[in-house]
Order: structure tokens, then sequence, then C-alpha cells
């Protein structure tokens, strides 16, 4: 986003909290910023719903009127606490930044003043368009996002350069309800969840054929690349993490059993230990090089309750993971097979993408000049790679940088998918070896990486990407066969029975039913094709085929095979 539409989002927010004390002189305000869409405010001690909103944005137009400035003012410490004497929050905000040692500054528009560090629009009264922005909605948030915190109320709003631009963007909210892969998949009989496992999906017979299609594929294509697949343990005792050094750096993420006679283990919430142990435990020489040892195991994390979203965010999931083990003037090549594997990936579900490069964050584990030598060559591959790609400083994996695959989708949302990472620090703990060509034993270094990422995500993703019409090769049910009666029954299972001994997912539709009322079902369940059976397909010893996009006429059964087959085989 622009720094002027930052800046008119974030004044919004203090405009937001304005007119919320001005009618809810009781509230509580904590914190505010600038999204991606608009902005948000959280507040304790209010109780509203989304019906209060349209006060609430009624008294923001009046008070803004009045904005014509931001005042901004460094205090102390002492000072800052005196004037929000009544807010345990901003009490505690206060305290983080003077431990911290910066500046604790407060800005002022009319008369509402926030403790804030500043990026705001200079005149909002000019400077904010009335037609550009709305509030949205209202929804629960932990303070500071831990579920052990209170649970505040928030507030969003939507914010644009433009009338066009915020319309714009409601339409595709809408567009993006009706895409809801949480409901298409209740409707499409994909998938599951039950209380007693949050956040953990059941697939249903219908979902877990797209799942093994996706990974069907992930595998041919990955043999054919060199890939070798590996499974490994689900649990593993804490010794294997203190190593890799998730114990330290992700322990809180994970879920852990404590077996009692001091023996603690981790279910797993990523796959990079065992892969370590695996190439431990082979002889490697650098005529090997890559090794590339790639898996789906079922993966563990304990994402907190407030965050779980349908199949956006699970605690139980897979990935297209692999660890790919090369020597150092390796990585540019790797990169760039990689990024291939990416084209092909995305390039079947006409996905666009971009890359972004994260950076050392602020624990890490290593030397900095590794650090700076790995990111110095991932800046480098990107540069070549022709793709465009951003930079999100301290954003890389505590063992090494990583570029993060954002893909767009059908409705231009973007999402952060596969990461592809650089570790020179996991080789050196696990003490990994190969023998080089001089003799001599050397240190791989290793490549993570997934391009897909959580399956799971991936999936939920291509739902709304596609509002549940898979591609052929995908779909769980790929033709249904309707005769027209009862007594075209007989030919239509003839027809089933072919199709099913071509390998092609067929469904037989109940005669009992009218025909209209079964089409509409078909097309309501996403089915890409279905043939229809009546007198003169019978006398004709054919049958009449239709899909989502076409009438195709009547066709023999062999051609009709024929047809699906050529469409599975290229995946189109």
């Amino acid at each position: 986003m622009s720094i002027s539409l930052e800046y008119k989002r974030h004044s919004l927010a203090h405009l937001l909290a304005a007119a919320v004390l001005d009618l809810y002189p009781e509230a509580k305000p904590t914190i505010g910023p600038a999204i991606d869409n608009g902005f948000y405010y959280d507040f304790d001690n209010i109780s509203i719903s989304e019906k209060d909103l349209q006060a609430i944005e009624k008294k923001m137009r009046e008070l803004v009127k009045s904005w014509k400035s931001f005042e901004g003012k460094e205090v102390s410490e002492k000072e800052a606490g005196a004037h929000f004497k009544d807010n345990p929050y901003k009490l505690e905000l206060i305290g983080d930044i003077a431990k911290e040692g910066s500046k604790i500054t407060f800005y002022t528009s009319g008369d509402f003043t926030d403790l804030c560090r500043g990026g705001h629009s200079e005149n909002p009264s000019k400077d904010i368009a009335p037609s550009s922005w709305k509030l949205d909605r209202t929804a629960g948030a932990y303070w500071r996002g831990n579920e052990k915190n209170a649970m505040l109320t928030r507030i969003y709003g939507l914010a644009f350069d433009t009338k066009e631009e915020l319309e714009n963007y409601q339409t595709q909210l809408e567009e993006a309800k009706k895409r809801d892969h949480k409901k298409l998949g209740q409707q499409l009989k994909l998938f599951m969840f039950h209380e007693t496992a949050p956040g953990m999906p059941y697939w249903l017979p219908k979902g877990l054929i797209l799942y093994n299609e996706l990974v069907d594929f992930w595998r041919k294509e990955h043999r054919e690349y060199g890939y070798q697949e590996i499974a490994s343990p689900l649990v593993n005792k804490a010794e294997l993490w203190k190593t890799s050094g998730h114990w330290d750096h992700y322990k809180d993420d994970m879920f852990i059993a404590d077996m009692g006679e001091n023996e603690v283990y981790g279910i797993k919430p990523m796959n990079c230990p065992n892969a370590m142990l695996v190439f431990q435990s082979m002889q490697v020489s650098y005529k090997d090089l890559p090794v590339r040892l790639s898996d789906t195991d079922r993966l563990h994390r304990y994402e907190r309750s407030g965050t779980l979203n349908g199949l956006f965010r699970c605690r139980s999931f897979q990935q297209d993971d692999s660890h790919n083990y090369i020597s150092e003037d390796m990585i540019a090549s790797e990169y760039a097979h990689i990024f291939e594997i990416c084209k092909k990936f995305y390039g079947i579900f006409n996905l666009s993408y971009s890359f972004r490069l994260g950076t050392r964050p602020e624990k890490f584990l290593g030397e900095k000049a590794t650090w700076d030598k790995a990111e110095q060559a991932l800046r480098d591959i990107l540069k070549q790679s022709g793709v465009a790609y951003t930079i999100a400083e301290g954003d890389g994996a505590f063992y090494g940088p990583k570029v993060d695959i954002l893909m767009k989708d059908s409705l231009g949302r973007d999402w952060q998918m596969g990461t592809i990472q650089l570790d020179f620090q996991q080789p050196l703990r696990f003490g990994l070896e190969y023998t080089d060509k001089d003799g001599k034993k050397k240190t791989p270094v290793v490549v993570h990486r997934v391009v897909y990422g959580s399956l799971e995500r991936f999936i939920g993703v291509l739902i709304e990407h596609t509002a549940g019409a898979f591609p052929l090769w995908l779909s769980p049910v790929q033709v249904v066969v309707l005769p027209v009666s009862e007594k075209h029954e007989g030919a239509a299972r003839e027809a089933l029975a072919a199709l099913k001994s071509a390998n092609i997912r067929a469904e037989l539709s109940d005669p009992n039913e009218s025909l209209g009322k079964r089409v509409r079902e078909v097309k309501l369940q996403k089915i890409p094709y279905w043939l229809v059976i009546g007198d003169k397909d019978v006398a004709a010893n054919m049958a009449t085929l239709e899909s989502r996009n076409e009438q195709l006429g009547q066709l023999s059964i062999k051609e009709i095979s024929n047809k699906l087959l050529e469409e599975i085989k290229e995946r189109k």
C-alpha cells in the first residue's frame, strides 16, 4: 500500500476510537493499526454488535470535519501514565516502550489524543474522501493475540483511495462469500470438522479423492525431477527438537507429551529434523548431490483457537515437503530447479505468483556473516529469476533466509503459500557430511522447500479460486450418467460400467427424480460433465454429453471416454 493510503487508514483508526469514546465513554481503547484493506481498533469494556456500526460511522463522519491536523509531541513515561491512568492496556504499552528505550509520543486531532508512533494524514478533513471508507464488521480478538489474555471487541473498517476502489473491494467480498471454502466444503461433501478435534479436518470420501489426486500428481512429478520420498515418525523425543533448535524457537507451538520417567516427546510440527537424520544415515559422495528427500507426513501445530479458520489455518495438515542437500556452489542451480517446479505446479491452475525474500530475524541461529552470505545469494537468484519479488525484513526462518511464494487467486487476493528456505545451520547442528572430490568431509547446505505449502490450505484456496468447479482431473466425480426414465436405466448402467472400466470417476443418477431436478443437482455439485440417455440415444447406441460450459451433442460412449481421458491426461 502507498504511504498516503497507510496514513489515511491509520488516521481513520484514530477517528474510530474517538467516535467510540464519544458514544461509549466507559470503553477502553487498546490498539488500532492500518491493515491491507483498511483499519481496525480493539476495545475493552464495550458491548456492541454490527447493528451499532451505523451510529459509530455517523459519529466518525461528524468528528472528521473538525480534524484539520495531527499534532505530535514527545511525553515522559510519567506524563503518559497519568493521561492513561484508567486504561491498563495503554499503561502496558507505555511500559513496554519505556523498556525499549524508545520515545513515547502522543498524537492529537480534534479533541482526541492517542498513544502513537505517528504516520497520519496531514489534514484528515480534506485528505479522507467521505465515500472512500466505511465500517465493515465486528469480531472478537485476544489482547496481543494471546488466548490467555482478555477478549476484546474489534471493529474493522474498509478504506481505499477512491469510491470506485471501495466498491470494487466490496463486490469482491460478496463474491468471496459465495466461494467460502467452509460452505462449499460442506455443500460438495469434501470435509468436516468436529469439536473433539479442533482445527483438524476429517476428509470425507469425495474430499479424499481430490486430496489424493493432488498428492499423486506431486509424487509423479517429483519422481521425474529426481526426488526420493521418505516417511518418518510423527512423535519424537525432545532431544531431537533440541538438536534442531525447534525446542528453543518453536516449543510453544508444538503439541508436547510428557510420558513420565523423564521422557518428553513432541508431535512433529515440521519434517526438517527427521530428514536430517535420514541424510545422516546415508553414505553420500559429491557425485550423489543433490540429494532430494521429499515427504508428505502429517504435521501438528498448536495454533491458538482464535486463529483457526477452516482449511486456511489447521492444527493438523500435510505439506508437499522436501529437503534438498547440496554443495554451496549448487545454490543457484537448485533454486532455479525449484522455480521450474513452481511454474508448472501453479501454471496448471492458472495461478499467478510472485516471490518475497525473508531476511534474518531478531532471534536466529549461526553467525551473521553466514546469514549475510545466504541472503546475498538469494537476492542474486531472485534478480535473475525474472519473477517479481519484494523483501520482508526480519521475516526469515530462525535457521536461514527464505523465499516465500505469494499466490494470486481469481479474485485478485494474495495468499502466502509455499516457501524455499536456505539453511546453513541445521546441517552443522546434526553433524551432516558428504565426501567431496578431494576425499575430505564437507557439510552440505540444505534447501527446505514446499511448493503448495500446507495441502489443506492450498485446497481451501483452490476451492475458492475455482468456486468449487475443479478441473476434470481433480474432480471427485468426473461425470454423471442420467437416464431420462427407468426404461433407459439399463443403457445408462452399461455406459456407467464402460466409463468406470476406463478409470473415469462416474456415478449414476436415480431416474425416479425428474430430469430437470437431477441436472440442477449435478450443476450444484459442480460436476464437470454429465451425459443424458433417452430414447434417441438408446436407438443410436450413443449419449448426449454436456459440460459446465457447453452442450457437446450426441457421442458414442467410446468417444466420450476418449475425450475425458485426454482432458484428464493433459490436466486442462
